[in-house]
């Protein structure tokens, strides 16, 4: 499962996750500025699922349907200390979760995984 970083997302968690082997792409480091919907674009043409503390995804993502290669995991939390962001967005995808073809909410206690719908236009 290839993973891109939205710009938002800390650059301690994102270390952390390419320690452990994870494959993640940054937006911040290839395309700073790129707008949502150019995200969305690049996760589904890298086949990647995206990972945002951004809450407009939520809306774009089920708006602009999403490949089921692809996915979005929306972190809400509280903490602001990017060491926590790094442990939470480690445990989480250390969970095994079938991301792609799912909205996922992860707070501090747990995951919610939601199917994205169809693509418009396709069944």
């Amino acid at each position: 499962m290839k993973f891109v970083a939205d710009e938002n997302f800390p650059r301690e968690a994102l270390h952390r996750l390419r320690e452990f082997g994870f494959d993640v792409a940054s937006v911040a480091e290839t395309n700073p500025g790129l707008p949502d919907s150019g995200v969305l674009a690049l996760a589904s043409d890298e086949v990647r699922t995206l990972l945002t503390f951004d809450k407009d995804f939520g809306y774009l993502a089920f708006r602009e349907g999403l490949p089921a290669s692809c996915g979005v995991i929306l972190f809400r939390t509280g903490s602001r200390d990017p060491g926590e962001s790094a442990a939470l967005a480690l445990a989480t995808l250390q969970a095994g979760v079938a991301w792609a073809g799912h909205f996922c909410v992860v707070n501090d206690r747990k995951i919610r995984v939601t199917p994205l719908p169809p693509r418009p236009g396709r069944a």
